[in-house]
């Protein structure tokens, strides 16, 4: 890894913030197009989650493999053909004319969002100083968190704006003349890293991952439409018989001194496993209600998609406040501030649930802004301190591995999180139709229904905290970097 600093390394860095902006504006931007994208191509509710998670499970399953294959056959170069692929599938994605098409797109625009986002971490520490390191790294989560704020905006105004009679599609088109400019800026700027072609990929440990995880999420998704067949609870046992396998066979290849998709010795090291834990389950209550939240407003009430975004800013907008305050505090007080950032974002989300039963027939947006404040403070002033704890315990020689599986299990939390939440919200929306209620009571029941898991889940992580460990050692620099949320 250089040391020395890279004469252009600020221009370079502005290029790999675009890329990592046009990905996380991506996750933020597609919730508030779901209800006129379901109007437009005639999906189901399960076609719906499955525009969202095939995208997140993708991502979230390709990270460490292109991480390292970027070690391999160099990081511009896989960065770069990432860019192109995400900009190309966005792309397809804008031009699907089918929703099978657009989630078969998505899963590609994932996959390639995977090659260039651990490379973005990766060049920007070669580029610069061990001086300059932390202030680099602090635009990081500056640009997650302007992602996730101006994305439900952006996709609003794209929507609303009907640009050419396109309807939804503009919000993935968009990428289009982002991605070129930041593949003419990366070739002309970014610098060329050092390859290791001997190192390897554990493609076994790679298809046991992929494998299970789609034995669990599948029938979550499909279970409600299908009327929970036997061969749902099938996979799902599958699934966890695969987790174990997949255990095991990691513990063979670090046996034999075979690289491993997930190592031993993190699998070994309690606290990271319980902090991964953690970080999946709290991300699975946290960022699959905006999902439904803008199926509630638009389709329940019907918002506009610019209505449904502004509706939800305040959110992002106190997560990126509450990170700036994490930021100020440093690394002291981390699982004082997990549990208070899940408590506050348990009592946002409470709050946030009682407002919604309280609805009448008319929606004023003014209900949400403090409800939703309030819990992306909690969850601002949780993520940190949460990732730091994990990886505080984890040896040097696994910070990388230990950062991008992380960053895997908070993808993975988000995609089990819309696959139970949207098991509960349209389970409780087809009742409510067929119990005879109207449409308002019947989104209101389903919003109600599906915050229950929500609140579940951040009480969980306030009640596990408990059993993780002080940390021994701050994590700092690189490796607090590389722990940074892709998606804040």
């Amino acid at each position: 890894m250089t040391t020395s600093a890279y004469p252009r390394r600020w221009a370079a860095l502005l290029t790999l913030l675009a890329a990592a902006f046009m990905n996380m504006v991506d996750v933020s931007i597609v919730n508030v197009a779901l209800p006129r994208l379901q109007a437009s191509l005639g999906a189901s509710s399960s076609e719906i989650e499955w525009v969202v998670a095939a995208y997140v499970l993708a991502f979230a399953l390709a990270l460490l493999p292109f991480g390292r294959l970027g070690d391999q056959i160099g990081r511009k170069r896989m960065f770069m053909t990432g860019v192109a692929g995400f900009t190309f599938f966005s792309a397809l994605c804008g031009l699907a004319p089918t929703t099978d098409v657009l989630i078969g797109a998505r899963i590609l625009q994932g996959l390639t969002g995977a090659m260039m986002m651990p490379q973005v971490l990766a060049i920007a520490q070669s580029m610069f100083p061990p001086e300059e390191r932390a202030h680099a790294f602090s635009f990081f989560g500056l640009t997650a968190g302007l992602g996730s704020v101006t994305g439900p905006l952006i996709g609003g105004l794209l929507i609303g704006g009907d640009f050419f009679g396109l309807d939804w599609r503009p919000i993935f088109l968009v990428n289009i003349p982002i991605g070129i400019a930041v593949l003419l800026a990366a070739r002309a700027i970014v610098p060329a890293t050092e390859r290791h072609p001997n190192l390897t990929n554990d493609w076994g440990g790679i298809a046991l991952a992929v494998v299970s995880i789609l034995l669990v999420i599948f029938p979550l998704i499909e279970g409600h439409t299908l009327g929970w067949p036997l061969w749902a609870f099938v996979m799902l046992v599958a699934g966890l018989i695969g987790a174990a396998l997949f255990v095991l066979y990691e513990r063979s290849r670090a046996a034999r001194g075979l690289s491993q998709l997930l190592p031993a010795s993190l699998l070994a090291n309690g606290n990271f496993v319980l902090g991964g834990g953690m970080v999946l389950i709290f991300f699975s209550g946290s960022m699959a209600v905006f999902l439904f939240l803008a199926i509630f407003l638009q389709q329940g009430f019907g918002f506009t998609p610019l209505m449904a975004g502004l509706t939800t800013m305040p959110f992002p907008v106190g997560v990126l406040v509450a990170s700036i305050l994490n930021g100020r505090i440093g690394s002291r007080w981390h699982r004082q501030r997990i549990a208070t950032g899940a408590l506050i974002l348990l009592c946002g989300m409470a709050w946030l649930r009682f407002v919604v039963q309280g609805i009448g027939d008319a929606v004023d947006h003014w209900q949400f802004l403090a409800p939703l404040l309030f819990s992306g403070l909690g969850m601002g002033t949780a993520i940190a301190p949460l990732m730091q704890t994990a990886l505080a315990s984890v040896e040097p020689r696994d910070a990388g591995s230990g950062a991008g599986s992380l960053q895997s299990f908070q993808q993975l939390g988000s995609a089990f999180g819309i696959a139970i939440a949207g098991q509960i919200f349209f389970s409780s929306l087809t009742g409510g139709f067929a119990s005879g209620a109207g449409p308002h009571p019947a989104f209101i029941g389903a919003l109600s229904a599906a915050l229950v898991y929500s609140l579940c889940s951040f009480i969980a992580v306030a009640f596990l905290v408990l059993f993780l460990k002080r940390p021994a050692r701050p994590a700092t620099g690189p490796q607090a970097a590389q722990a940074m949320p892709v998606e804040a």
